[in-house]
């Protein structure tokens, strides 16, 4: 228990570290340069600076607060074995009974993915059959949907709840950075040269604006990759480990254009997206994939083609239609559903 209390206290180090740096940059930035440096001769630029600033300054504080307080989503109970179906499961020792027992159990269930084995993927830490896109984080100890990473600088798992929350924080953190050290340039070269009075306030403008240009060299290449995932609707254990569909691993399996990835993400109504409240499309529990776009006989094919994709074609997938949200995305596109093992209807969307 010592230990546990140990981690957890510890873990809040680097988001205390980044609290320090923001705290420390607002009194550098509004008191020693638009308060003491400009306010006696440029009260008018001193003016625009701080409405710029605390503008950029709230959405920044906002979105890193929601990453960081919002929780994990996890599955919900309809993924969790029934008791009799978990007393079954560890009394058997036989992995081919264990997995008959999951495959009755997720008959029903929203699961298009499994393991790279073929096998449900089950999570025996929280007792409960994944749903697609989700996985146990070790450091929050549960099973996180649509997980991504877990992010130190956030102390919190990024993934569906907070997904929107942490590409905005990426965000305003990059343009908070850019105008500080966009706005400070020029005054830091006066105080390099000496053209401005040699103060206190000196030490806190040239340091702003190593700390700010670091910071956003640092966080630009980071922000671009996230959204070059949301691009390819994948998450970043998705780029190094693809998930397997019944017609084997497919790094775009959940990909359904660019357009409609960032609708997953953001949600339908454009005026929210860049507000830290919560839009994403969808319960996190199931996701619209390609397969239900794909033509069913090139399926056959490439299942005849390939004997192990061939054993996974007679596996039971659900029959459970797609959510609301699920169908807004796939509007216009053909939805596959399934009415058992082995029969397979192509229907129009609406």
């Amino acid at each position: 228990h010592v230990l546990k209390c140990c981690q957890k206290v510890l873990a809040w180090v680097p988001v205390a570290f980044i609290a320090l740096v923001v705290a420390w940059s607002y009194y550098a930035y509004v008191v020693e340069l638009c308060l003491y440096s400009l306010n006696s001769y440029l009260y008018f630029i001193a003016v625009v600076y701080l409405v710029v600033f605390h503008l950029s300054f709230v959405m920044f504080v906002w979105s890193y607060g929601k990453t960081i307080f919002t929780s994990p989503a996890t599955p919900s109970n309809e993924f969790c074995l029934s008791k009799a179906d978990k007393e079954q499961y560890e009394k058997e020792e036989r992995p081919e009974s264990q997995q008959e027992i999951l495959r009755r159990a997720a008959k029903d269930l929203p699961i298009y993915t499994t393991t790279a084995s073929r096998a449900i993927r089950y999570c025996d830490r929280c007792q409960l059959i994944k749903p697609d896109r989700c996985h146990h984080c070790s450091a929050c100890d549960v099973c996180v949907l649509k997980m991504d990473h877990h992010c130190p600088w956030v102390n919190n798992c990024v993934g569906f709840s907070n997904y929107k929350f942490f590409l905005l924080f990426l965000m305003y953190s990059l343009l908070y950075c850019l105008f500080v050290a966009a706005t400070v340039l020029q005054y830091f070269i006066k105080f390099w040269t000496n053209e401005l009075p040699d103060t206190h306030a000196k030490f806190h403008v040239l340091f702003l604006f190593f700390v700010a240009a670091m910071f956003f060299i640092s966080i630009l290449s980071l922000f671009s990759y996230h959204c070059w995932l949301v691009g390819k609707n994948r998450s970043t254990i998705e780029t190094f480990r693809a998930p397997t569909f019944r017609n084997g691993p497919d790094k775009n399996g959940f990909s359904l254009g660019c357009s409609k990835n960032l609708r997953e993400v953001f949600g339908d109504e454009k005026k929210y997206w860049l507000l830290p409240i919560f839009t994403s499309l969808g319960d996190g529990c199931n996701f619209p994939t390609r397969l239900v776009i794909m033509d069913p006989e090139q399926l056959a094919v490439s299942s005849q083609n390939d004997p192990a994709k061939s054993s996974v074609a007679n596996q039971s997938f659900p029959t459970r239609p797609l959510s609301e949200s699920q169908n807004r995305l796939l509007s216009g596109d053909c939805q596959w559903v399934e009415t058992g093992p082995e029969e397979e209807n192509v229907k129009s969307g609406s």
